[in-house]
């Protein structure tokens, strides 16, 4: 039986990158203008050491189906004792290309960036009402931690 990891060419997003990377990005995140996913992805360009994006492709084919992207954080993360902490800001694979390992297989290459990197833990968080995307970090073995709700008050002028 084929691995599902091998199923997938997984490398780290470049410049070359950009047009297909903000492309996912848009169906992840589809509340963000294209300015701001450009601005992101520039942001990451440019600070290699704290930030990275892997991108899935299948064998044979150029464009990628899935990203990842993550972060070393080195302030407080909810359910983390130890710093610098690998944070995954967000993963998405094409519905087509779901359930068969794509999103493993960017996370684990997450993993071996943030431990090179020093990184004690592997961290994420996901909406209350995310249900699918609580199930993927659990398959992924993200166990929860915390489930906060934030609050806000307007302040009169």
């Amino acid at each position: 039986m084929t691995h599902p990891a091998a199923l997938f060419k997984i490398r780290a997003a470049q410049a070359s990158d950009a047009a297909a990377w903000r492309q996912l990005r848009r169906a992840l995140w589809p509340h963000a203008d294209d300015i701001e996913h450009a601005r992101d992805i520039a942001r990451q360009l440019d600070a290699p050491a704290r930030h990275a994006c892997f991108i899935a492709s299948p064998p044979g084919i150029l464009a990628p189906v899935g990203f990842a992207e993550v972060a070393v954080r080195h302030d407080d993360v909810n359910g983390c004792g130890a710093s610098p902490v690998l944070f995954l800001e967000g993963v998405f694979v094409e519905p087509a290309a779901r359930r068969r390992g794509a999103a493993r297989a960017l996370c684990a290459a997450a993993a071996a960036w943030g431990t090179a990197r020093g990184c004690a833990a592997f961290a994420s968080d996901a909406p209350l009402e995310n249900a699918a995307s609580h199930a993927l970090h659990r398959a992924l073995g993200f166990d929860g931690t915390e489930r906060v709700v934030f609050f806000r008050k307007p302040l009169a002028r």
